[in-house]
């Protein structure tokens, strides 16, 4: 069984992030790089059904030169090989965008099953993986808390949460499946597996590589952008009301000044 695993390098979560006054993306080297929180859960359940069923875990994505540091995680938690996806033209590219480029490396390979996260720290979209089962015309079952492969039958199915239970969604193979945090726990990077991740291969391919047209991604290809920006202003003290027997006239004073009532 191919499983190809799609992880994304993002700022740390407890970082303070700003935007480039440059051209308006996020800026990235202000910040700790780190593997998106909801990918570790994507390769931890990659992992984990290619050691039940058999087969070899494959780790794509789109990224900088620094990303290499990503990818080099989910090879030391146990995937076999990655392909990194690298071109100063991704740049500023927006979720239609990285589809594209996701779209067309899995092109490149062969699979069964592709697994993403549910959503990147950074965006908190969740609309890649749908995005991506368009493109390439499969299946897609995202927000899975539970993911069940029969290789034999060709399907795979998946226990999706909801506000009234949960609901079981069925496909067949290959599919797109998209995970949440509650799927399952993952493992840390032992020391043998860091060191034997090193010598993991890992294919580089560029925009050309993969038949892109350059104005199709980054900044020049998105369909958004942000037209401009400022700084929050520092937090003021607030209005200290000390009840004299007035507080209730003063406070609806106050609402009422503010139009809140």
């Amino acid at each position: 069984m191919e499983i190809v695993v799609c992880v994304k390098q993002v700022p740390d979560t407890w970082s303070e992030k700003r935007l480039d006054p440059a051209d308006g993306t996020l800026d990235r080297a202000a910040t700790d790089p780190v593997m998106n929180e909801m990918d570790e859960y994507a390769v931890e359940e990659a992992l984990t059904l290619a050691e039940t069923h058999g087969g070899e875990v494959t780790v794509l994505c789109m990224g900088p030169a620094s990303a290499t540091e990503t990818i080099r995680k989910a090879l030391s938690m146990g995937a076999a090989k990655a392909i990194h996806v690298l071109d100063d033209a991704l740049h500023g590219s927006d979720a239609v965008a990285t589809s594209l480029v996701l779209s067309r490396a899995l092109g490149r390979t062969d699979f069964d099953l592709v697994l993403l996260g549910s959503e990147s720290s950074d965006a908190r979209m969740s609309v890649v993986p749908a995005m991506l089962a368009e493109r390439l015309e499969l299946p897609q079952l995202t927000f899975a808390g539970e993911v069940t492969v029969d290789p034999a039958a060709g399907s795979v199915s998946v226990r999706r949460l909801t506000d009234d239970g949960y609901v079981v969604v069925e496909a067949a193979l290959p599919a797109v499946v998209s995970v949440v945090e509650k799927i399952n726990e993952p493992r840390y990077p032992s020391f043998k597996g860091i060191m034997a991740a090193k010598k993991r291969p890992v294919d580089t391919v560029s925009v050309a590589d993969l038949g892109i047209d350059p104005t199709e991604v980054g900044a020049a290809g998105a369909r958004t952008r942000v037209e401009s920006f400022e700084a929050a202003p520092p937090r003021q003290a607030g209005t200290v009301v000390t009840d004299d027997g007035s507080g209730a006239d003063r406070l609806v004073e106050f609402l009422a000044a503010r139009k809140f009532v």
